[in-house]
């Protein structure tokens, strides 16, 4: 068997940003680590890549140990390479980030893990360049939100189209005038009525939609702009 010569170490880790929404705030799933190095500080979910694993199969796992969720939203951010970035041995870190559904995860796995749900104004400090990640996937987050609609991952399976404009406005940061948001959103074609009305809701705003997953694939893969003034804000 053939092998490349080269005689030095280096471990490829990959680190997940799972972002989350729980009907009023963007939040991110962090690790109070039990384990050293910087044991009890802040950081994301990483793990090491195994020998047999492609790095999307190695994110997934990663994803689903924490969360006891599959088939999510996931996708590769950057890679991080400094030299001493991992003070232990030299690291290079592959680095996803997914959008989950708050209520959809498995909260025994999270306490397993010694997570926690954490809002984007509440993020305490993070081990290494976990700091960095964060601000990069978030900016990514929103650029990507404007274009491909990927902001419907966050929702429950039915939804009113405030609840859908509130999720956009955590994202952002930014209020949104509420008839502009609503006459893009229907015009879209991503919306499926249920026929089913909000019980919380007293106004006729509270119809109940879910997605249109044919449409959403489309939005996901063709060139065509979600609502690209929002990547101006």
């Amino acid at each position: 068997m053939i092998h490349y010569t080269h005689p030095n170490r280096i471990l490829v880790a990959l680190d997940c940003i799972i972002f989350g929404y729980d009907g009023e705030e963007l939040k991110l799933l962090l690790i109070k680590r039990n384990f050293d190095p910087e044991q009890g500080k802040w950081s994301l979910m990483g793990g090491f890549l195994k020998e047999e694993e492609d790095l999307e199969a190695a994110a997934q796992r990663i994803l689903y140990d924490l969360t006891g969720l599959t088939n999510t939203y996931l996708e590769q951010l950057q890679t991080f390479g400094a030299v001493n970035r991992d003070p232990v041995e030299r690291t290079i870190s592959v680095v996803y980030y997914a959008l989950v559904n708050i209520q959809d995860q498995d909260v025994n796995a999270i306490r397993t893990h010694n997570a926690y749900w954490i809002g984007l104004n509440e993020k305490p400090a993070l081990i290494f360049d976990h700091n960095a990640m964060v601000e990069q996937a978030l900016n990514r987050l929103r650029y990507k939100a404007a274009l491909h609609a990927i902001g419907f991952e966050l929702m429950p399976e039915k939804f009113t189209i405030p609840q859908l404009q509130r999720v956009y406005e955590a994202i952002y940061t930014k209020q949104l005038d509420r008839r502009n948001f609503s006459r893009k959103i229907l015009s879209t074609d991503l919306l499926i009525g249920t026929g089913e009305k909000d019980t919380t809701s007293v106004t006729k705003k509270g119809q109940l939609y879910r997605l249109n997953a044919e449409k959403y694939q489309q939005y996901l893969t063709d060139y065509v702009s979600f609502f690209p003034e929002l990547t101006l804000a």
